[in-house]
């Protein structure tokens, strides 16, 4: 009787010790997945895809002139837009994000000039691209820098109290600061600051005279929203 209780207890521990390697076994496979056809094992990387949607502040600076006309001084309307950016990650690190955006600016006479009020109305998209290098040694948190090139379209150009008004297409360039903060694996929020350097040429004609001059915008661009990674 004594051996038979013996080989039973044995025989119940060789199915215990053989159900925890077991149960060991099947969480090894879960935490350290292979590829069925290789038995390689590999790990899931976020995709170097990377979208915001932003909604922007659009401060100008107020400054620019006429050519030939001494004291003349331009000021510009400020706005609030949505702003779609599109970031592709080479490392970690090191991303390029395309900026993409529409507004409008109304243009003031200031100075010598002041007496012709709202000389016209201009709607510019300003495609931005941007190097950028993000920081990640601080958790979820994740600040980065950048800096590219802008080329600036202007369209649907109505003139106010002038005759005419054309400003003309140009390149800038632009610097810009921001952070994520991210939620989870996919999602975060996001505030950013951009500064433009945009000078465009523009042709005016006022009372028959056609002039010359330079819209000094310089913008700033702050916004605030989120960020998907796929």
């Amino acid at each position: 009787m004594a051996t038979k209780r013996m080989n039973w207890a044995r025989g119940v521990t060789a199915a215990v010790v053989l159900m925890l390697v077991g149960q060991q076994a099947a969480a090894a496979d879960l935490a350290e997945p292979c590829d069925p056809d290789q038995g390689v094992l590999f790990m899931e990387w976020p995709s170097p895809w990377q979208i915001r949607l932003r909604a922007l502040g659009v401060i100008t600076e107020d400054s620019g002139y006429v050519n030939a006309v001494p004291g003349s001084g331009l000021s510009y309307s400020n706005s609030v837009t949505p702003e779609l950016d599109i970031s592709y990650f080479f490392t970690d690190n090191v991303a390029a994000e395309l900026i993409l955006g529409t507004t409008y600016a109304n243009i003031t006479g200031q100075g010598s000039i002041g007496g012709l009020g709202n000389i016209g109305k201009v709607w510019l998209l300003p495609p931005t691209l941007t190097l950028q290098y993000h920081f990640t040694d601080f958790g979820a948190f994740e600040p980065y820098v950048g800096a590219g090139v802008n080329y600036t379209i202007f369209y649907h150009q109505e003139a106010g109290s002038a005759d005419d008004l054309k400003v003309k297409n140009t390149f800038g360039t632009a610097l810009q600061v921001g952070f994520d903060y991210k939620l989870d694996q996919h999602w975060g929020v996001n505030f950013d600051v951009k500064k433009l350097f945009l000078k465009p040429d523009f042709d005016v004609t006022v009372a028959g005279a056609k002039q010359t001059g330079k819209a000094e915008l310089d913008p700033w661009l702050i916004g605030a929203g989120v960020t998907y990674r796929f």
